[in-house]
């Protein structure tokens, strides 16, 4: 029976007025425990996860204790752990959305031992506030009321620990009841887990963190920052238009300088997109990525970009450039949301931290991203950890104090070692990818050789069968393990043409709200560095059953269009589920290489090897015709999009070549076949009607695919720098904007096409997913593919989104046959949450892969001697200028990369009458498309945009950051290569010979040290899926992507 219960809420209204707001509240006899202890368990309905029943006792931490030592309270070894629902909306409330869904995370991980309970609807537990109690004292009862129910509820047979704070509840409760202690958080750890030391470090790091800063707020009382205004005027503010509410984004060259707010809901038409943040004082303690508020500075106060080139230092001053055209221009007065996460830092050398004193115990740490100010910690071990990459936590920053405060977390590895670094990226990006638990492995099908999997009758029945009437096959990069899609052409008997695109039907082997689904869901993709990568989904399902292999019977969604024959017109179309055999396992270059009637190419088709000469030859008509006849399809359905203004960019991308051991053989700049865009039109036309069928049945709650139109400002250099090449670019559409880039090309250097491509890239915006029911029809369309609705069907192996929009796809032909619909689809405001989820991932997934690339070619060229090593030394095109130097491209390696004209003792780049330069005393002087350096003795030496140069590349390194590439140019000419046979071999850095002298390097470096990195190596045997297979299949994949969201590189 329900008791109801009135609940007083205090709200505060934008005026500032109190407003009091009653709400019911029912309470229940029966709340599920998740005990295996409980006296009711038949009636205990606890969604399959039960505390451990092999404890020794339970512990409920107090509100405090979740909100201070989360990260404590996750660490695996601490079992029977209760939340209250009482402490988990007190992070909710006053800890931020960050920190309150990593608690719901932790809640539902099978992995962890940890449950909730409804305290606040038990009819046993609910206590109301009295009057003059004060939130925290109420909180802190009510949870101590809950154990005690809880206790006597396990019929008194399991002790309960409740870990607290507050040292009067502890005097006041510590006795009361038997059987139900009350200790603090560290007496905790000191008594019942004495051997986890790291749990007790990081116990006392946020101890002496918080006495750091209760000690400098009583005896701070000078202002380094202004306060930050309250809630309620943050919002009337934002309500009456005259604060700004957006996102901080740091400027990473100009880290202490430039900071910008990008508004939030800003559309493209808005003339004002970004509000200069300039200098730390204004930045008032906001972190990048926090959601603040910004008050606009009045006009005479704005200030510009500063237009020169930067060192990634700390020695951000302005260099005496004048800064660019002033810019709307701010100041934040208050953040909405914190979005602090793990920072990876680095200690202070060891003299820096003698010059601090010797017993200094509060220490400056320098994080590896320059966005983020250096962080102030309290640790006496300093010195042991110089050499370390440390993660450490921010807890405060205070307006008293120049720097935030944090606590020191845990060791990655050591500094430029391999793992270390790779851990570093991993961290940087918020990406925690454990292995798969044994319950979410528990649901996993079977194929063994003892035990092979096959299609069941049941299934036969249900599903259409392709096995014998269709030739399916798919078009892959050599050595794909993953294959998502296959393909199938075929002749009708009225003579028209059957166009088939056939998708894994993961969805059948991951049932929604699963152990399985729930861990796919929190990775949201599979993860590609350079030398690994980590999958969504087990490799039973990635490699095996969901891999539409050669040969094998494999489940499929499909799609089947009937075309016209002749105009390829669409006439009909069919989605369901199916059966298909794939025939053919082709790579890309043999499919081409058949396209272009080169057949010698077949004894590389491993299916072709054992048959007979007749058989042989009418299999490979068979093939070559439905090669030819998909690319002739694919040709028709991409001019119909051209039509409607379909871009095609250029992002700076490399195809990776491995050898036969899967190491790094060479770096080549993507050599387009027509194959892949044979490919490409056919998925991103079944992504097109899949996403009209989904949209069409759940209208408001559909997942689908959007690219915002770019903003116009963002084209500026574009223009420019077409218009110095004599061409113009109209970008008032999508349509004018590839019409224009088709034509801006010069016969005599085809990389000025490739870099106005990339450039149009850059000024893109990003596309993301979104749920139907948040947007207006109108802002459906995608940009750059040109087309009313778009989404994500063709890869469920690698995307969750694509296992949504399959059930979405599953359940709308279930609605259209009238029968019941299977499982419960997400509500559009559950499905916006989770688009805003897999859209942070993406983010995540394509920084750490460009991170981790980065990684390996700065390793690459750090062992080489860029003064004699000939690799070193390449051909650059300028594409952009600045006032102290200028941007250039390296076709060769696809590396794009500053170059100074004016160096650090502020001497200028000249160049003799044998085209080498040197560094003389003068001046530079920047014009439109071009900059002019001139020496005193009257030498002068000009640099066009578009202009090729000599350039030596070479390492930059750092010891707190990750090192970069550098580029010098030694010549005001083209590069002449010298080893022909070379240049032949690549056009870019060999891949395979990168990671292999890496990794040679690193190896040797180890043994000579003897340097046991065990806190990484040992996690990296286990947690990495998949170590090898890389790079090649990695950018294929994600070429596939760039191709089918126009530039991978850039979010789109």
């Amino acid at each position: 029976m329900l008791q109801k219960r009135e609940k007083v809420l205090l709200l505060r209204t934008f005026q500032g007025r109190t407003l009091r707001i009653v709400r019911e509240h029912y309470l229940r006899p029966c709340v599920p425990c998740h005990s295996p202890l409980c006296p009711q368990r038949a009636a205990c309905s606890h969604d399959g996860k039960l505390l451990s029943s092999d404890v020794t006792h339970y512990v409920i931490p107090d509100w405090k204790v979740v909100q201070d030592y989360l990260e404590i309270l996750e660490f695996p070894e601490l079992k029977g752990i209760i939340f209250m629902q009482t402490a988990c909306q007190a992070v909710q409330h006053q800890r931020g959305r960050r920190q309150y869904n990593k608690l719901r995370n932790l809640l539902k991980d099978a992995r962890r031992d940890c449950i909730l309970f409804a305290n606040e609807f038990q009819q046993c537990c609910y206590l109301p506030r009295e009057r003059g109690e004060s939130m925290e004292k109420w909180q802190t009862r009510s949870i101590y009321n809950a154990a005690v129910w809880y206790y006597h509820h396990c019929q008194d047979r399991m002790p309960i620990v409740m870990v607290t704070e507050d040292e009067e509840a502890i005097q006041q409760y510590g006795s009361e009841t038997e059987g139900v202690f009350v200790i603090s958080f560290k007496n905790y750890l000191d008594n019942f887990w004495p051997d986890l030391k790291a749990a007790r470090e990081l116990c006392d790091s946020i101890l002496q963190s918080r006495r750091e800063r209760e000690n400098e707020s009583q005896e701070s009382h000078g202002k380094e920052y202004p306060e930050h205004l309250p809630l309620e005027v943050l919002e009337a503010g934002i309500k009456s238009g005259r604060y700004i509410q957006g996102i901080l984004n740091v400027n990473k060259h100009r880290a202490q300088i430039e900071a910008f707010v990008r508004l939030q809901g800003a559309s493209s038409k808005d003339s004002v997109s970004d509000i200069l943040i300039h200098g730390m004082k204004a930045r008032n303690r906001s972190i990048h990525g926090d959601v603040v508020v910004v008050e606009l500075l009045p006009k005479n106060e704005w200030k510009g970009r500063t237009a020169a080139l930067c060192e990634n230092d700390s020695d951000d001053k302005a260099s005496g450039e004048s800064p660019s055209e002033p810019m709307p221009t701010g100041r934040v007065v208050g953040i909405l949301q914190k979005n602090w996460r793990d920072y990876v830092v680095t200690f202070p050398s060891k003299e820096e931290v003698q010059s601090q004193g010797k017993n200094a115990q509060k220490i400056l740490v320098t994080p590896w991203d320059y966005r983020i100010p250096k962080i102030r910690i309290s640790t006496q071990q300093a010195e042991a950890l110089q050499d370390f990459r440390v993660v450490v936590r921010i807890d405060s920053w205070e307006s008293t104090s120049v720097y935030p405060n944090g606590h020191f977390v845990r060791v990655l590895g050591r500094i430029r070692d391999l793992e270390g670094e790779i851990a570093t990226i991993l961290v940087e990006n918020s990406i925690s990818v454990v292995p798969f638990s044994e319950a979410q492995m528990g649901e996993m099908p079977v194929n063994t050789p003892e035990n092979p999997w096959k299609v069941s009758p049941e299934e036969e029945q249900e599903r259409k069968d392709l096995r014998k009437s269709h030739l399916v096959f798919s078009i892959d990069p050599k050595g794909c393990e993953d294959v998502d899609d296959t393909l199938s052409v075929r002749t009708l008997h009225n003579g028209n043409v059957e166009l088939g695109v056939h998708i894994a039907d993961v969805t059948h082997f991951v049932a929604p709200n699963s152990y399985i689904d729930i861990e796919a869901r929190t990775r949201a993709t599979t993860y590609y560095l350079a030398d690994r990568r980590y999958d969504m989904l087990p490799s039973i399902l990635s490699a095996d059953l969901c891999s539409l292999l050669g040969g094998v019977d494999r489940y499929a969604v499909s799609i089947m269009w009937e075309l016209d024959k002749t105009s390829y017109e669409i006439k009909k179309v069919w989605y369901g589920r199916t059966i298909i055999r794939s025939a053919y396992k082709l790579f890309y270059e043999a499919a081409q290489e058949l396209l272009d009637g080169n057949f010698s190419i077949v004894d590389d088709i491993p299916e072709f090897r054992d048959l007979d000469e007749q058989s042989r030859q009418a299999k490979l008509e068979e093939l070559v015709w439905a090669i030819g006849k998909l690319t002739d399809i694919a040709r028709h359905v991409r001019a119909k999009r051209d039509g409607c203004g379909a871009l095609e960019l250029e992002g700076v991308e490399v195809r990776v070549q491995l050898d036969e051991k899967k190491n790094i053989h060479d770096l080549i700049p993507k050599q387009p076949l027509e194959v892949h865009e044979t490919v490409a039109e056919c998925m991103i036309l079944a992504n097109h009607w899949v996403a009209k069928k989904i949209w069409e049945s759940f209208p408001h709650q559909a997942l689908l695919r959007q690219h915002p139109p770019p903003h116009q400002e963002f084209f500026s250099e574009l223009r420019e720098c077409a218009k110095a090449k004599g061409f113009f670019i109209d970008t008032r559409s999508n349509k004018t904007l590839a019409d224009s880039l088709d034509n801006a090309n010069d016969p005599n250097d085809p990389i000025v096409n490739r870099l106005l491509r990339s450039m149009a890239t850059q000024a893109m915006s990003n596309a993301l997913y979104f749920s139907t029911g948040s947007c207006a029809e109108e802002e459906f369309h995608h940009y750059g593919l040109a087309l009313d609705k778009y989404t994500h069907f063709t890869s469920p192996i690698r995307r969750y989104s694509d296992i949504v929009v399959h059930r979405l796809l599953m359940a709308a032909i279930s609605k259209e046959k009238k029968m019941e619909i299977k499982g419960n689809l997400f509500s559009n405001k559950d499905l916006e949450e989770l688009c805003r989820h897999i859209n942070n991932r993406n983010r995540a997934a394509q920084h750490s892969q460009k991170q981790s690339i980065e990684l390996f070619q700065c390793m690459y060229f750090k062992d080489k001697d860029p003064d004699t090593e000939e690799r070193c030394i390449s051909d650059g095109v300028i594409y952009s200028v600045r006032t102290n130097g200028v941007l250039v491209f390296i076709p060769r390696f696809g590396i794009k990369g500053a170059a100074y004209l004016k160096n650090k003792d502020g001497l200028v780049i000249s160049c003799g009458p044998d085209s080498r330069s040197e560094w003389k005393p003068g001046s530079l002087q920047r014009f439109q498309n071009k900059i002019t350096s001139t020496t005193t003795d009257g030498e002068s030496v000009t640099f066009h945009l578009f202009d090729h140069v000599t350039v030596r590349i070479f390492i930059q390194a750092s010891r707190c950051h990750s090192d970069t590439i550098r580029l010098e140019i030694i010549s005001n000419k083209p590069y002449k290569i010298p080893n022909t046979e070379l240049f032949h071999q690549s056009s870019a850095l060999l891949k395979s010979e990168l990671v292999k002298e890496v990794t040679k390097s690193v190896e040797e470096a180890q043994l000579a040290q003897k340097v046991k990195v065990n806190i990484i190596q040992e996690e990296y045997q286990e947690y990495c899926q998949t170590k090898g297979r890389s790079l090649y299949a990695l950018l294929e994949e994600i070429k596939d992507l760039a191709l089918l969201d126009v530039s991978n590189n850039y979010g789109i």
